[in-house]
């Protein structure tokens, strides 16, 4: 086995893709491979916008860079290139530095089928009002399962900034943009590497190794049982019962193995939950929809306990540990990514969305009879199709400035339920 980073090839978005950094040192591949030298390709595409800009149509020039040979069993980088972006930044506000994440999927076709979810860290240079978006370079990976020719192609990608959302879809067929020649394997290649993500934070500056900041540990070959998840930054808008709250909790994913399946435990390690009134015991009770992406679509369903003793005013609340069983519904290379959090307190319910994504962990999977491909993998989740996240910032010529309100970040955020009052706070662990 052979060991070669893929380097980064091709034209980028300036300033920012010359900080950017292959995770895991490197690519495991079966063979030397050379990167294959992708024409860029250009496509119409619609971009919508937070509420209260307009829509715009667009033209995204992208160039995907990815080996031109690999093997069977291989899983190989792949990195998205925007040379121009669907999108400018409308005429509301500045945006500083650091505060524009993409992500986006990658269509794989030919001798494999599969999604590819790709992402890139917030890191842009401060972009003027009606200035051309800057975006980073997206990474992400593929496992190799079939010989022949798998061909690139990008699709959708969304752009978050300053915690606001646009989706930007192609309007019309887009051309691939990068072949491998896929060659048999020996079955000796390792079943996968990290995914890169960023750490979604919004002030994060962008980590040396992405896998440390998003991707968990993955791969299931060798008989390893347990797998540690990477702990990621989510920003949530939270609907609750007197209105609507914004916070920001760091979530981690892990997986035990159990047969075919995997037993999950997700973790809010640095969440704190501060009551200004007494609350009873069995009173409050958290869950969550796991959201799973790459090979695998759907969702699995994890819950914890109700709190077991009573909570007086002032107290801290911890979210306690969310469990549930994952049951493959696809072969492929996985990704976990936290979802919808709900939480029942006191008689009422409040349900935070992620504003925007990040994979907590890759797993290797096999499908499984009544797995999660396309649906739950448990009866108390919900469908949803994958894990990417939707949008950015659309340039528009709206003079709207009531949607500043939509990009400003909200910080020390209350989440108020019935009587008690949730605060999400930091509560820094040493790992």
């Amino acid at each position: 086995m052979r060991r070669r980073v893929i380097p980064v090839g091709g034209r980028g978005a300036g300033a920012a893709a010359a900080a950017l950094v292959l995770g895991g040192a490197g690519v495991l591949l079966g063979v030397a491979a050379a990167p294959a030298l992708a024409a860029e390709v250009s496509f119409a595409t619609h971009c919508v916008p937070p509420a209260g800009i307009d829509p715009v149509d667009g033209t995204t020039k992208v160039e995907i860079t990815a080996p031109a040979t690999a093997k069977v069993g291989d899983t190989v980088d792949i990195v998205w290139k925007f040379a121009q972006a669907a999108s400018k930044n409308p005429d509301i506000i500045d945006l500083p530095a650091n505060s524009v994440q993409p992500s986006g999927t990658l269509k794989a076709a030919g001798a494999q089928t599969a999604d590819v979810a790709m992402q890139g860290p917030r890191e842009n240079p401060a972009i003027p009002k009606g200035g051309a978006m800057v975006l980073s370079d997206m990474k992400g990976t593929l496992k190799l399962t079939a010989p022949g020719a798998v061909t690139l192609t990008p699709d959708a990608y969304t752009v978050n900034a300053m915690s606001t959302n646009t989706v930007c879809t192609p309007t019309e067929t887009v051309q691939k943009a990068a072949t491998i020649e896929v060659t048999a394997g020996d079955g000796s290649s390792p079943s996968t590497s990290p995914t890169p993500s960023d750490s979604a934070s919004p002030s994060a500056t962008p980590t040396p190794t992405p896998s440390a900041s998003a991707s968990g540990s993955g791969g299931t070959g060798g008989g390893q049982t347990d797998f540690t998840g990477k702990e990621v930054q989510i920003p949530y808008a939270c609907k609750t019962p007197i209105g609507d709250k914004s916070a920001t909790s760091p979530v981690q994913i892990d997986a035990r193995k159990n047969g075919a399946s995997f037993d999950l435990t997700v973790q809010f390690k640095k969440s704190v939950m501060d009551s200004p009134a007494d609350i009873p015991k069995d009173s409050v009770k958290p869950s969550m929809e796991v959201v799973l992406g790459g090979a695998d679509k759907g969702t699995v369903h994890v819950e914890g306990p109700m709190n077991s003793a009573a909570i007086k005013s002032g107290d801290p609340i911890e979210i306690p540990d969310l469990t549930g069983t994952y049951k493959p519904g696809a072969s492929g290379t996985s990704t976990l990514s936290p979802g919808v959090l709900t939480v029942e307190a006191l008689g009422t319910t409040t349900t935070c969305t992620p504003t925007e994504s990040a994979v907590s962990l890759t797993l290797d999977t096999t499908a499984q009879p009544g797995g999660a491909a396309g649906g739950s993998s448990s009866s108390g989740g919900s469908s949803t199709g994958g894990s990417g996240t939707d949008g950015g910032l659309a340039a528009t010529g709206s003079e709207d400035h009531g949607a500043v309100k939509a990009l400003g970040l909200v910080a020390g955020t209350a989440i108020l339920l019935g009587a008690a009052i949730f605060t999400f706070l930091p509560r820094h662990r040493t790992r």
